[in-house]
């Protein structure tokens, strides 16, 4: 079956014309005006990745972030207007995995939700091992399930962008990694010279990781050059 795409966008012109051009595409397609008539669609067909307007009436698409993160795996794509700077970096923060620009390049978009879709895909295909098992501090990531947990039962789950980042990090100890080559390795995709996706991670994983975020003990920013995964501590 091919994989269920739900549409929340409360312009009827720009949400039929965005659901033609991807059902072309050979993807399943629902559309919503609002966070009501999505949840009614979700409670009956599941998504597996949700284009959500920010700028919605009612519950907007920052909100609606927030809630799906916490109970779905869904990917989260926000459209956006040029000059939403402030909401596209608290839609990071709640866990949407990425954000195209109104108007936006069909192609750009199609891009986007190819590559996405693609790695949820791949996470759903991971099974669990003990090598999926790795520490990162006080925590040990669970990659299987793609979260951290504490030695005292303590859970603290990962949204799919904030994992990535979090095991490239993992995969390359000691080596310093450009902004440009995170969101290479984790979104798949290169950033403009205003895109600050990889610091918003940088910021969220560390109040989850570190013992005191003001002063990492992990992820160590390198100025003018990116981030630096410290696999011992030291």
């Amino acid at each position: 079956m091919s994989q269920h795409i739900v549409i929340v966008e409360d312009d009827a012109v720009t949400r039929r014309r965005l659901a033609g051009a991807l059902r072309k595409q050979l993807y399943r397609v629902s559309e919503a005006e609002d966070a009501a008539q999505m949840e009614a669609i979700l409670a009956r067909d599941p998504a597996d990745l949700l284009l959500v307007d920010i700028n919605l009436d009612g519950k907007d698409g920052l909100t609606i972030t927030r809630e799906q993160r916490a109970a779905s795996n869904a990917g989260i794509i926000l459209l956006t207007s040029r000059d939403d700077q402030i909401d596209r970096i608290v839609g990071l923060e709640m866990g949407a995995d990425d954000y195209v620009t109104k108007p936006f390049d069909k192609r750009e978009l199609f891009a986007r939700v190819k590559n996405l879709l693609m790695r949820i895909d791949q996470i759903k295909a991971a099974a669990p091992a003990p090598a999926a098992a790795a520490q990162v501090g006080a925590w040990t990531l669970d990659r299987s399930r793609r979260r951290l947990e504490a030695s005292d039962g303590q859970i603290e789950p990962l949204t799919r962008a904030e994992y990535e980042l979090l095991d490239a990090f993992m995969r390359h100890p000691g080596v310093i990694l450009s902004r440009d080559r995170l969101l290479e390795m984790t979104q798949h995709r290169q950033g403009a010279p205003e895109d600050r996706t990889i610091d918003v991670l940088v910021g969220r994983l560390r109040r989850k990781v570190e013992a005191d975020p003001a002063r990492p003990d992990w992820i160590i920013t390198v100025h003018g050059e990116g981030y630096l995964f410290v696999e011992d501590g030291n």
